[in-house]
């Protein structure tokens, strides 16, 4: 069996000007991993040579630096004279290519999705200095669930905490902002344009600026403004259309100035539906930017609270149901997102619970059984985020680090409560 350093290959997956990938056995860890290796002849290359090695050593260096749900995991790397490759997360539902074709488009709201995690990967990326440089549906990894997306390909990459100095005139053509065409000095939002691009084909099936060659294409991308995607697909709402008009602005200082303002314009469309009637679903990105406005889950980063929507399971309840019943056993807890839970005991109303707010926490912070002392009921029709206890105990240790800190604050809140009453009574 052919083998890429010590990773079994299973099968080729595909190959580039400058590299291959396959699908390897990491026999390590029990899990397949994508391994790409750089052509030796590439990097032997009397021209181009230098420069296919900083790009590989680039990629290579974000190596554990970018651990985001939906951002590709880098897990090993290693570079010689005239070898290198990157051992990278498998992701099996291949790339966002295919759905760029006008027979073969996303519902509008599942690209809104896609959009918005993208866009949060982005943020997280800059928040340590990584700006991406080539952004593309090539490089936007669709995993096995719907509009659950992983950004790979960081091999031209710049990171401002490095001392690798900018490589210019490198990327895709037809996903390259304005100053990366004029060979100039990018920052972040030179990524927001192209996710710009990214959202046009996906909404319209086609690229915004079409040429016969490269150069005309690059002459349109500073000279020219595109038809909206609307103008292909009646069903993008105008507020798209803005969106993705922002995004592609020729000055980048007209263009959203942070990946997290697009994600919030992305979040509002969403809500707005598409059509005349609003959307009763609640897809991911509503559950994520639902549980980042609560105070609970203030202290999460991005990559935990990605872990919270993944493990929750979040149901409507009617004005009248109980939840949480006294003296059964329970095995999970809840968050109250939207209404409002009673909570009682031998039938006497003990306090009041309003949106943002935790119950049945006790079912994971007790050591010696899980029988409920309490009854909790929802006084209307409300909406509730169930985590079970076991799925908690799966995740990462920051996440539940961060649960603990949480679940402690309550409990001190409700202890200086409980004393204040005894106080004053």
């Amino acid at each position: 069996m052919e083998h890429v350093a010590n990773y079994p290959v299973l099968r080729k997956l595909g190959e580039g000007a400058t590299s291959e990938v396959f699908l390897c056995n990491d026999p390590f860890r029990g899990r397949e991993v994508a391994v790409k290796r750089i052509f030796p002849e590439a990097l032997r290359d009397p021209v181009r040579g230098k420069l296919f090695r900083k790009l590989f050593f680039a990629e290579a260096a974000l190596a554990g630096k970018l651990d985001h749900p939906h951002i590709a995991q880098i897990f090993d790397a290693a570079i010689g004279e005239d070898s290198g490759y990157i051992v990278m997360e498998y992701v099996p539902g291949g790339t966002m290519e295919r759905f760029c074709a006008p027979e073969n488009l996303l519902p509008v709201p599942q690209v809104l999705e896609i959009a918005f995690k993208s866009a949060r990967a982005l943020a997280f990326a800059h928040s340590k200095g990584v700006t991406h440089r080539d952004i593309k549906p090539g490089n936007i990894l669709y995993a096995a669930e719907p509009a659950d997306v992983r950004i790979g390909d960081f091999g031209l990459a710049i990171n401002l905490g490095s001392q690798t100095t900018q490589v210019t005139g490198v990327g895709s053509p037809a996903y390259m902002s304005p100053e990366q065409i004029r060979d100039e000095v990018v920052d972040h939002r030179t990524d927001l344009y192209s996710l710009g691009v990214v959202m046009y084909q996906l909404l319209s099936g086609h690229l915004p600026y079409r040429g016969t060659n490269k150069f005309s294409i690059m002459f349109q991308i500073t000279q020219s403004e595109p038809p909206p995607p609307s103008s292909y697909r009646r069903e993008v709402p105008a507020s798209l259309d803005r969106i993705v008009r922002r995004a592609m602005q020729k000055d980048a200082a007209n263009r959203y100035q942070s990946a997290d303002e697009l994600a919030e314009d992305l979040i509002e469309a969403l809500r707005a539906g598409v059509g005349e009637a609003q959307r009763e679903e609640f897809g991911d990105a509503d559950k994520f930017v639902a549980l980042r406005r609560m105070r609970f889950f203030g202290a999460f980063a991005d990559p935990e609270l990605w872990e919270v929507v993944a493990m929750g399971a979040w149901e409507r309840i009617a004005g009248g149901s109980a939840v949480v019943h006294e003296g059964e056993p329970g095995d999970f807890f809840c968050v109250l997102i939207e209404g409002e839970m009673h909570v009682s005991k031998n039938k006497k109303l003990l306090s009041v619970l309003g949106a943002g707010e935790c119950f049945g926490e006790m079912a994971y912070l007790s050591l010696t059984g899980h029988e409920r002392s309490a009854t909790v009921t929802a006084a209307r029709d409300s909406r509730i985020m169930r985590v079970k206890v076991s799925d908690l105990g799966k995740a990462s240790a920051d996440c539940r680090s961060k649960f603990d800190r949480a679940f402690i604050g309550i409990l001190v809140e409700r202890l200086n409560l409980a004393n204040t009453r005894l106080t004053s009574g």
